[in-house]
């Protein structure tokens, strides 16, 4: 006790010390800003109030944690100074018991009789900082001032995090850019299926962003922390395909000169996503069947077999059910790989993505080209809003990349858009503003219009048409089929 009276004493000397000196004003807090001091020692108890009030605090004491638990209860506070010491209930007492009630609460503790131990005690229960007595005024002091401005850093964190939050939920999901109905419904989409390992089948055209589809099942799941590995089907020989899947051991062929493990390995407590899965050989989709329903593989030249957990997620351009019936595609491994289907819409389905696409992609390439480019004109735009994009969001990001490069000032203009965007050379003979009335609509006479001229320029030669229309030909063959163009 005669401590505590002795520490009050100089308390009180060092208080009316600061408040004469124009050196004291910076610690001078003007805010509302309401702390509760939980301290036995009246003398002391008071000092602080003191101190604290004439700092611009609003001031509450209680006598031990029991009544500083009751005085919570009823009133919220921005700081709590505590004492470790004291009859009824002690600091450490008072933290276990009010831990729920002291989110928002910023708690400094204060002790004669502290270790180490007990400040990392008193932090594990939620305790900001630590005080040791005997304390100056100018400690209390500074300590507040340093956890009220983290206070103020965290609140501005939180309300920035908010602000990102609210910006990329309207407008952007693990760098898939959208605002359109449809996108969010494959976004939901997402959000309902990632946690589990049922297999997804993704369609869509060439260059809607399948594989970024992918991506965000795989991070946005339970098994964002395993590795996600891609093979195409249609890129890599059928001779090697096989090898490329399910890996081979030493000697197994000419060049196997070590064991290689294949995609399905690697992809072991991941995900592995195929990509153009319509291309997949017959002989291969067999014994892929046999690996997603057995989850077993074995690798060329080995004869035993190895365990593999593996989320699957495929891909294709194609129409699969289409492909079943022709004989094209197993019509057990079709069903198998269904199990949710997740559909990408074109871009010409959604042309009010396109604005805020464009957006991204000029920041993207203004960074990545070192360019300032800071506008689109309405002109340019319009050939945007307009153009079918056959090759879809892949098609409009090479676009707007070339055009940022050749673009001489800071406005990208129809000038600089490749000649298959400039309307002369694209707008259907006929049609005119007053001829149409829906946007979709005339997006697929035009996408109609390029596909018949393509094939007239072509004399009717597919692999070529599609070349100049720069999409795959297995879509080529599917639009030509839709347009009724046979």
């Amino acid at each position: 006790m005669q401590f505590k009276h002795i520490l009050a004493y100089r308390l009180r000397r060092l208080i009316r010390a600061h408040s004469t000196r124009a050196g004291f004003r910076h610690f001078i807090v003007m805010t509302t800003k309401r702390i509760l001091i939980i301290e036995d020692e009246a003398n002391m108890r008071h000092m602080l109030e003191v101190l604290l009030g004439r700092s611009g605090y609003e001031v509450k004491s209680a006598a031990d944690g029991q009544e500083g638990l009751e005085v919570i209860e009823g009133e919220g506070f921005h700081f709590i100074l505590c004492d470790i010491k004291m009859p009824r209930m002690d600091g450490m007492a008072f933290l276990r018991s009010a831990t729920d009630k002291l989110k928002d609460t910023t708690v400094i503790m204060m002790s004669a009789y502290g270790t180490v131990d007990t400040a990392i005690e008193a932090m594990k229960l939620g305790a900001y900082d630590y005080i040791s007595k005997p304390f100056k005024a100018d400690e209390v002091l500074l300590t507040l001032k340093k956890a009220e401005e983290r206070e103020g850093l965290k609140s501005e964190n939180l309300r920035l995090k908010d602000r990102i939050q609210r910006i990329e939920k309207s407008y952007n999901f693990n760098n898939i850019v959208a605002k359109s109905k449809a996108m969010h419904s494959v976004f939901d989409m997402i959000k309902k299926v990632a946690d589990y390992k049922t297999t997804v089948l993704i369609t869509g055209e060439s260059g809607t962003g399948k594989e970024l589809i992918a991506r965000a099942i795989h991070f946005n799941g339970s098994r964002h922390n395993g590795p996600i590995v891609s093979i195409n089907c249609g890129g890599i020989p059928e001779t090697l395909l096989e090898s490329e899947l399910f890996g081979y051991k030493k000697g197994a062929f000419t060049d196997a000169k070590q064991d290689k493990p294949g995609r399905f390995a690697e992809a072991h407590r991941g995900t592995l996503f195929l990509d153009e899965i319509g291309e997949l050989p017959l002989s291969l989709q067999v014994k892929l069947l046999r690996v997603l329903q057995d989850e077993e593989i074995t690798p060329l030249g080995s004869t035993g077999i190895k365990k593999v957990d593996a989320r699957i997620i495929a891909a294709t351009a194609k129409n699969l059910g289409e492909e079943t019936k022709n004989g094209h595609f197993r019509e057990d491994l079709y069903y198998r790989i269904n199990v949710v289907n997740i559909y990408l819409p074109p871009l010409r389905e959604r042309l009010e993505d396109i604005p805020l696409l464009t957006d991204h992609f000029v920041n993207h390439f203004n960074s990545k080209l070192k360019k300032n480019i800071k506008w689109v004109s309405p002109q340019a735009m319009e050939q945007f809003m307009t153009y079918p994009w056959p090759g879809n969001v892949r098609e409009l990001e090479n676009v707007i990349e070339r055009a940022i490069l050749l673009a001489p000032g800071n406005t990208l203009e129809v000038s600089d858009l490749p000649p298959t965007l400039k309307g002369d050379l694209y707008l259907p003979s006929g049609l005119t503003p007053d001829g149409i009335s829906s946007i979709k609509i005339a997006s697929r006479i035009l996408e109609k219009e390029l596909i018949e001229r393509a094939l007239t320029k072509t004399s009717g030669n597919r692999t070529k048409a599609a070349k100049m229309l720069e999409i795959s030909r297995p879509i080529l063959i599917s639009k030509i089929k839709d347009y009724k163009l046979d």
